[in-house]
């Protein structure tokens, strides 16, 4: 097992290596495997790239982002334009409905809303508005609706995780309630516990994902 000292020299090195992230504006810190990362970023892209970053670091139990995003005079825009921007990036999405999604803007900050079939198409409209210039923050609110047996979900997750050779799928364990899924047991990375979150996420009539996989 990786001590903190070890973790931190590594998730410092991921992000000195990552050309989205400036390393110089980002603080971090280890406790018992939990990554807590501190700063202020030009821009929610490089904010989420920084998790990213970390995520990628075996022996990473968890991460805190305390980053700010603090927006240079030059990136400021009208929240219309924002509001513009979001849309056509939307819109140009082919995996996304062309209606069921609201989207406002409130001093730079995006909140989406509305309805989708699939959990993976709530995670692809956030995905679509993350590079977007002056965008300050995301909250997506967007729920799953489509219909399906919990017998259903369980059986096609687990379906979906046993062809990811990669995952230790043996420790895995698929729990349903309703459209809610809990996935606990173990992984040897964050990369896989969230490879295992995403089939979940791509299963038809999931709604939500409870993450309770442990890393070590």
């Amino acid at each position: 097992m990786k001590s903190d000292h070890q973790l931190r020299q590594e998730v410092m090195d991921e992000l000195a290596w990552d050309p989205a992230v400036d390393d110089n504006r980002i603080g971090v810190e280890v406790s018992d495997g939990i990554v807590t990362l501190a700063g202020h970023l030009s821009s929610y892209a490089e904010k989420y790239a920084a998790q990213r970053a970390v995520e990628r670091i075996g022996g990473v139990r968890g991460v805190a982002v305390e980053l700010d995003v603090r927006l240079p005079g030059s990136s400021e825009r009208l929240d219309s334009e924002i509001a513009a921007s979001a849309r056509n990036a939307l819109e140009w999405n082919t995996v996304l409905p062309k209606e069921g999604i609201q989207i406002k803007v409130e001093d730079g900050w995006i909140t989406l809303s509305g309805e989708v079939e699939f959990a993976y198409q709530r995670l692809a409209a956030e995905q679509s508005l993350r590079n977007l210039f002056g965008l300050i923050g995301i909250s997506n609110q967007l729920k799953v609706e489509a219909k399906a047996a919990p017998k259903d979900i369980k059986t096609g997750i687990e379906a979906a995780l046993q062809r990811r050779a990669h995952l230790q799928t043996k420790s895995l364990r698929v729990q349903v309630d309703n459209k809610t899924v809990t996935l606990s047991g173990k992984v040897g990375s964050l990369a896989e516990r969230h490879e295992a979150c995403k089939a979940a996420l791509h299963t038809p009539g999931v709604e939500q994902v409870i993450d309770e996989i442990i890393v070590g």
